[in-house]
């Protein structure tokens, strides 16, 4: 499930790109047009892609979202190990998995759940 905050992202860009996207943008601030000529991100995503996500998240400055949550599940479901998952996303090891232990969680059915 993509959270609601990076819906737009991968929606426009794709799941591949957005977290090509993320890893290289995440935490900074961009300013999105819907006529890029020098975007630092227009290299990268290619000037169509780059004007959508300005028309649908609006023109001007956007701080970038870092979903390491989201793209560790995206890393795992295409066979990464723990370990280079946590250096991908420079977090410890111990972190990538409490977060699959609580991904787990919410996957399990409650003891009441019809």
């Amino acid at each position: 499930m993509i959270p609601a905050h990076i819906e737009t992202y991968v929606e426009v860009l794709g799941e591949e790109l957005a977290i090509a996207f993320f890893l290289q943008f995440g935490g900074s601030e961009l300013y999105l047009s819907k006529a890029p000529k020098h975007a630092m991100a227009l290299e990268l995503t290619g000037k169509d892609k780059l004007t959508m996500l300005a028309e649908r998240l609006g023109p001007g400055h956007i701080r970038i979202p870092i979903p390491k949550e989201w793209i560790a599940e995206q890393f795992l479901n295409r066979g990464r190990s723990k370990a280079d998952i946590a250096r991908a996303l420079h977090v410890d090891q111990r972190t990538i998995g409490r977060w699959f232990a609580k991904a787990a969680d919410r996957n399990q059915p409650g003891l009441f759940d019809i």
